[in-house]
């Protein structure tokens, strides 16, 4: 195999990277953003969900409300962003 060849496979240029990522970006940025709305969407009615479930099995409202507030924060993808920095 030639040398030159595996040299250039093994060095990746960042600005021809940047080159080939960047005019994907903005639609990779809608993409995640719909994924993102949908997802907290779902979380939301699953939490409203959960609450009426719990009032409906005798649980007063307040504490209702504490455990949903509990139950939906899981869904607070922000938060776990915060750990990436």
């Amino acid at each position: 195999m030639n040398k030159g060849a595996e040299e250039n496979s093994d060095n990746v240029n960042p600005i021809r990277l940047f080159g080939i990522i960047f005019p994907s970006f903005p639609s990779l940025m809608l993409r995640f953003g719909k994924v993102l709305l949908g997802f907290k969407r779902k979380a939301n009615k699953g939490g409203r969900i959960f609450k009426k479930e719990l009032i409906n099995q005798g649980i007063n409202k307040n504490t209702a409300a504490e455990l949903t507030d509990i139950y939906v924060e899981n869904s607070n993808l922000l938060k776990y962003l915060q750990y990436f920095r």
